[in-house]
């Protein structure tokens, strides 16, 4: 679960820091006042694209940190992230040249290396993603993940690859020769480009944390050089001085053993000055003052990044684009392979390939059954006494693609009588928020954290408390973290946090603050519209309403 988050000039949050606790956590206050700008602070730490208008007004730069307990993480990534201690730290900084550094556990790491382990710790859910289950594809993918087919994907991926390699081969065998020859110069320039500079994985991060030493190493220095001088020149006597004291107290240890202490401190200080010197005396060694092998390290770090901006945006995929290229090349060159050889790759990785398009599609059929029978249960105490829901697979064997040759449609009906129709068909803004709840209940089972940004959007009444109580029960045994405008969700909240935005006439920030006791029935009366803090028939609405959630 998330620990602890603290952020710094992100949006309009100069400095916050909050400890959610086990259960529903819920984000209120003013249209305006920041809500969804802490959820986006979360989603920033843990690996989402980034911008430099995201920092605060007249801040340097912002900063993100996001304590976990890592205990359902993969063992391969603990290991890799040295979780050991059941903990893991995500960091992230952007400055305004946009420039930023990612963290885990203190450790270097490229962006991706935070959603890669993110995506086992949280599972968010924006404020207009309900959305995006009007499309087709996500309907199929969403699907998949519940039947666990990731594996399956991945190998029907890799048959569609090697289908398309082999038709590119064989297209290439028909290529004429000057295109062919147009297409090797090209890839040869940019191949030459990237292994001119011979980049290495991860080199743009270990050339930035050497910089500013390599930068400031003329005053570092003379500044070791300067203590150095004064430590040494005092270290004979300092030494003699506690080694003399070190004695006196080992005399007196052997009337008093509770002088022991003092001789063993006295002893360390001695060994302490000693080994400050020769740390002082190695890191002066250590230092390169050449202003010839700063150029050097300016200079490569200036081919990294005309790298990067050309074939990255990583190193790493950098090194994949140059690995493509050779493989294309390679494709090139060897085109005069027989074309009846060709012919018979093509048709064999399409078999391949067709037959993993069979298994996705049986496997997803069986699976739509059981996903919409899951939702139902879900979705049906929201409001929907009537429900109907079913998932539709349909398959076009001739047009496949790396995800397979089905088409995905989640055919919905709430009203009795009412034959299912697709979802963009009937389903307003309101139920698509509550579907989209349902199916995130249903997905995120091993997700410890779930994070909803208004996701009761368009949603009010009776349903409201409907989709509180739904919430609360979720968050049974997990953590929820909730964005939300409407009193009776706020009210089913195991923790409150209310965001206030102050002005001092010349800069605006937002404040997070967590509320408890008489605090929280006030923030509910004031979301139900109450005229000022001590409105008695408010406050009473407030608590009865407070009451009724814990009831259910």
């Amino acid at each position: 679960m998330l620990k602890k988050l603290s952020v710094r000039n992100f949006a309009v949050i100069s400095q916050a820091e909050f400890e959610p606790k086990p259960g529903l956590n819920v984000f209120t206050g003013e249209t305006g006042a920041g809500k969804s700008v802490a959820i986006s602070a979360l989603g920033f730490a843990l690996g989402a694209r980034g911008s430099v208008s995201l920092i605060k007004d007249g801040a340097d730069k912002l900063e993100v940190r996001a304590e976990f307990d890592a205990d359902t993480l993969p063992e391969d990534l603990r290991r890799k992230y040295a979780a050991e201690k059941n903990t893991l730290v995500f960091s992230r900084t952007l400055d305004r040249g946009g420039k930023g550094k990612s963290f885990i556990n203190g450790r270097p790491v490229p962006a991706a290396a935070l959603a890669e382990a993110g995506r086992f710790l949280v599972d968010f859910h924006g404020q207009h993603e309900h959305q995006s289950l009007l499309h087709s594809e996500v309907q199929l993918h969403l699907l998949d993940l519940y039947a666990g087919l990731s594996p399956l994907r991945q190998k029907t991926a890799s048959a569609w690859n090697a289908w398309k390699e082999a038709s590119a081969r064989l297209d290439a065998a028909h290529m004429s020769e000057q295109e062919k020859q147009r297409q090797l110069d090209l890839l040869s320039f940019q191949l030459k480009e990237i292994e001119t500079v011979h980049p290495k994985e991860d080199e743009d991060a270990e050339l930035e944390q050497k910089l500013p030493q390599m930068k400031h190493a003329g005053r570092l220095l003379e500044l070791a050089g300067e203590a150095y001088d004064e430590l040494y020149a005092q270290e004979r006597s300092v030494t003699s001085l506690l080694g003399r004291a070190a004695r006196l107290t080992r005399d007196m240890a052997d009337l008093d053993e509770n002088a022991s202490s003092v001789a063993d401190a006295l002893d360390q200080a001695q060994t302490l000055v000693s080994d400050a010197c020769a740390d002082l005396n190695a890191y002066q060694d250590g230092l390169d003052a050449d202003p010839n092998a700063l150029d050097e390290m300016l200079s490569r770090h200036e081919k990294l990044k005309r790298l990067k901006l050309k074939y990255g945006p990583e190193i790493s995929d950098v090194l994949k684009t140059a690995w493509d290229m050779k493989e294309q090349i390679d494709r090139l060159q060897n085109a005069e392979l027989l074309e009846e050889e060709l012919q018979k790759q093509v048709q064999k990785t399409r078999r391949e390939l067709d037959l993993c398009c069979e298994e996705l599609h049986a496997k997803r059929t069986e699976a739509a059954g059981k996903l919409a029978k899951k939702l139902e249960e879900e979705i049906k105490p929201l409001g929907f006494a009537q429900l109907q829901f079913e998932i539709a697979v349909e398959m076009d064997a001739q047009t496949p693609s790396k995800d397979g040759a089905d088409t995905a449609e989640f055919l919905f009906s709430p009203n009795p009588g009412q034959t299912p129709r697709p979802l963009r068909a009937v389903a307003s803004g309101g139920e698509l928020s509550r579907v989209m709840l349902g199916l995130k209940t249903v997905l995120a089972a091993e997700v410890p954290v779930m994070v909803f940004d208004e996701v009761d959007s368009g949603v009010g009444g009776r349903t409201a408390a409907l989709v509180g109580r739904k919430l609360r029960r979720a968050a049974q045994g997990r953590q929820i973290l909730c964005v939300t405008h409407l009193p009776p969700v706020a009210a089913c909240a195991d923790a409150y946090f209310r965001l206030e935005k102050t002005t001092d006439g010349k800069t605006t920030q937002t404040v997070l603050k967590p509320l408890e006791g008489e605090e929280i029935p006030v923030e509910i009366a004031r979301m139900l519209g109450a005229p000022s803090d001590t409105d008695e028939t408010a406050l009473r609405h407030a608590r009865q309403m407070l009451a009724d959630a814990k009831k259910n």
